[in-house]
């Protein structure tokens, strides 16, 4: 019997075979000793045997996609059996209600432990300098990226300050036509910001496109921004060629800017490789088994040619989670991965219109 917890939790710097990892992965979820309730029940809908005829990630697209059930699912029957009775739960965690009712995940401490590692090793790829504290124009809870940017602060060498952002709240604005109301809003969030710039010690910004854009629009705040801060780490929405090239070149010249895609239903994010020039598409690679990425023709439901644009499918395969063959709000362009990454990258990610018959509205994040 292969040690399914310890091929799921390998060390990240020696990486198992992609089919190994699935087999692990599949024992773990779905042996009644280890398997969560959630899963342990949906087993039972299942025209296959995740145990017998899943042996590859080619094979996770044999699962119907169950991620729209986190809108309701108790949140203890996400939890393995296999932690044990007295689970270290470090977070729940809310998508951010862009199509419709919010998704709830766990956060269990060894797999925050890994995506804070996971997270520090891409950032000191692309020359972050480690110390400094960080201010991210960002949710906080009960959204991921809140408790994440928390811990890689620390990771990091710093303290993590934040604004107080409603990302729901800027949507329902949008929704109802109120775009005055959701400037006025957006104009709050940079006043916060703002004040924390200027008073303290912020060597890293991290923001959504939307809030720079916004800083943008205010010269002495980007004065101040060049003087102090180093890193700008972007992520939350989407953010096109033009604007990446405007803020890279112009706005924010010499500083290190690393975007990262990333979703609830992801369990954190990709981050955009590295050596790419301000002229290249902004293309992100997943960078582990647990993440991995598909670009589909939403029509046929196969694979398009590198290059071309299709939409996003998205596996999370760990020991804490299992979310597969969970298809995206997002379209993006097929790139060839880097060796050894299993699936594709993407590039130049953009939002549908229309998703699950609710209109697509990100707002500020």
């Amino acid at each position: 019997m292969i040690d399914a917890a310890e091929i799921l939790n390998y060390p990240l710097d020696s990486v198992p075979a992609p089919d190994e990892f699935i087999r692990a992965a599949m024992q773990w979820h779905f042996s009644p000793e280890t398997a969560s309730r959630f899963w342990f029940e949906r087993a039972q809908l299942l025209d296959f045997d995740p145990l017998a005829d899943v042996k590859s990630f080619e094979d996770l697209r044999l699962f119907p996609d169950f991620s729209g059930d986190l809108r309701s699912v108790p949140i203890e029957d996400l939890i393995p059996r296999g932690y044990g009775p007295d689970p270290d739960i470090a977070g729940v965690y809310e998508s951010g209600g862009t199509t419709g009712a919010a998704k709830r995940i766990i956060f269990t401490r060894d797999w925050l432990d890994r995506e804070v590692a996971i997270g520090k090793t891409a950032f000191l790829r692309h020359g972050v300098v480690p110390g400094g504290n960080w201010l991210a124009l960002l949710p906080t809870g009960p959204h991921m990226i809140g408790g994440l940017t928390e811990r890689e602060a620390a990771e990091m060498g710093g303290h993590k300050f934040s604004i107080d952002m409603d990302p729901r709240w800027v949507k329902k604005l949008i929704a109802a036509g109120d775009v005055a109301g959701a400037a006025a809003y957006a104009d709050h969030l940079v006043d916060q910001a703002a004040h924390v710039l200027e008073t303290q010690d912020i060597r890293t910004l991290l923001a959504s496109p939307p809030m720079l854009d916004r800083i943008a629009g205010r010269p002495a705040l980007v004065e101040l921004i060049r003087a102090k801060v180093s890193t700008i780490l972007w992520g939350g929405t989407h953010m096109n060629a033009e604007n990446r090239h405007f803020h890279r070149t112009e706005l924010f010249p010499g500083k290190v800017i690393v975007g990262s895609y990333g979703s609830t239903t992801f369990l954190g994010s990709a981050k955009e490789r590295p050596g790419l020039r301000a002229t290249d598409p902004c293309v992100f690679d997943s960078g582990t088994h647990h993440l991995t990425f598909s670009v589909l023709d939403p029509r046929t439901g196969e694979k398009v040619a590198y290059g071309e644009r299709g939409q996003v499918l998205v596996n999370h395969v760990g020991k804490a989670m299992f979310l597969p063959n969970n298809l995206e709000r997002d379209t993006a362009l097929r790139i060839e991965a880097p060796p050894g990454q299993v699936g594709d990258s993407v590039a130049d990610v953009e939002p549908l219109d229309s998703f699950d018959d609710e209109d697509v509205i990100e707002g500020v994040y």
